[in-house]
């Protein structure tokens, strides 16, 4: 029995919206499949918005149609604000979302409250070794009579898993094969008809200073190429790049049709990487969804000085690439290594798209693969579960 009803969750906008894009997948999820009330708390309403229009950015405290309660806080709110917004009711569960620092009157509550919660600090998805030999491990406070619990998400066993809403796979094959469900989404995102043959690609990136040569062989291929750019930096970067795609958003260049779109809500966003031949991601959110799209995909890291970020590349790649057929895990690693460094992108695409049929085949199996683990909620429930015990004194 769900004992730990009452969670907490901080989350610090700091990425481009993967923070909150993960903290409000996670809070809708656990709002809406188990007995517990969340209260999500946002340092940034504004960008919070852009991904749930429901969200009133000068509203510091309302609840969401699902039941989600929303509070906009700061890291120097007072104790006074910090019991206005509490309104008596403490977390059984407080997770710290990234590593964001909590309010100091927050932690402070946290000391004096008849039953400590239990803390966790969920962290950034990994698939580096190290990961799974410290999920879960308790961390005391060094000043405080309070304990913190790292949780990972990661794509073994031995993690916290993925975010993975209850009936994903069906929405998936539904949307897949319905007639009608892929034409409302272009109708709204103002994508015209394409050709049967047209090659569909997502890409939402980060710049890349070999871009140019790769759209131009794009634009030389032997068949039609559609490639969706997700508003954001890269799309901007695009505007200043063709200053014709700022008239109507779309430009066709040989074979290849260049066209943005707007900003779109998560649900529109998972239906497009469902629709497109191969997603082009970035973070660790539209991973996620890329991997659940079950359709080839492409992940950019952000780049980190010293190339701090192939070692996390590589530490997924030797997870991803177990059980590839033939030659994809070279030509598509060529392609990976490239899109994430500044190499050139046109040899290793051409040689990739040689394996298209395999990469597909590959992406389903690791789309199937992941689904058969448990998921992050569940994980986080079941260890709340196991870590939460109440005081002999405690009436509900």
């Amino acid at each position: 029995m769900m004992t730990a009803r009452h969670w907490d969750i901080f989350c610090s906008v700091i990425d481009n919206f993967g923070d909150i894009g993960v903290c409000w997948r996670l809070a809708r999820q656990l709002q809406t499949e188990y007995p517990i009330q969340v209260r999500l708390w946002v340092d940034d309403l504004p960008s919070f918005q852009r991904i749930c229009s429901e969200v009133q950015p000068t509203k510091v405290q309302q609840r969401l149609t699902n039941g989600v309660e929303v509070i906009a806080w700061s890291a120097s709110m007072t104790a006074a604000s910090l019991q206005a917004e509490l309104n008596n009711q403490s977390a059984d569960v407080v997770i710290e979302a990234f590593g964001c620092e909590l309010p100091a009157a927050y932690v402070a509550d946290m000391t004096q409250r008849g039953r400590q919660p239990l803390w966790v600090n969920l962290e950034y998805l990994s698939a580096e070794s190290w990961v799974e030999s410290c999920h879960a491990l308790p961390s005391p406070h060094p000043q405080l009579a309070l304990q913190k619990y790292f949780f990972f998400p990661g794509f073994s066993p031995k993690t916290g898993g993925l975010l993975r809403e209850s009936g994903l796979r069906q929405q998936i094959n539904q949307f897949q094969q319905s007639p009608v469900q892929p034409t409302a989404l272009l109708n709204a995102l103002g994508i015209t008809e394409t050709a049967e043959d047209t090659l569909k690609l997502c890409l939402f990136a980060y710049s890349h200073p070999r871009l140019s040569d790769w759209l131009d062989a794009l634009a030389q291929m032997d068949h039609q190429v559609l490639c969706l750019v997700p508003a954001g930096v890269f799309a901007t970067e695009l505007l200043q790049r063709y200053p014709e795609l700022g008239a109507t958003g779309s430009m066709q260049r040989g074979q290849l049709r260049l066209q943005l779109l707007p900003f779109m809500d998560q649900a529109e966003f998972d239906q497009l990487l469902w629709w497109c031949d191969i997603n082009f991601v970035r973070g660790e959110d539209s991973l996620i969804r890329a991997i659940w799209a079950g359709a080839p995909f492409v992940w950019q890291l952000y780049r980190q000085q010293e190339q701090a970020h192939m070692e996390k590349l590589n530490a997924f790649w030797q997870q991803y690439q177990s059980d590839m057929p033939g030659s994809l895990p070279q030509v598509l690693h060529a392609f990976w290594l490239a899109w994430n460094q500044d190499a050139d992108l046109v040899q290793p695409w051409l040689q990739l798209l040689t394996e298209l049929a395999s990469w597909r085949q590959h992406a389903r199996q690791w789309q199937e693969q992941q689904s058969q683990q448990s998921d992050l909620a569940k994980n986080l429930v079941r260890f709340v579960e196991k870590k939460f015990i109440l005081p002999a004194n405690f009436t509900q």
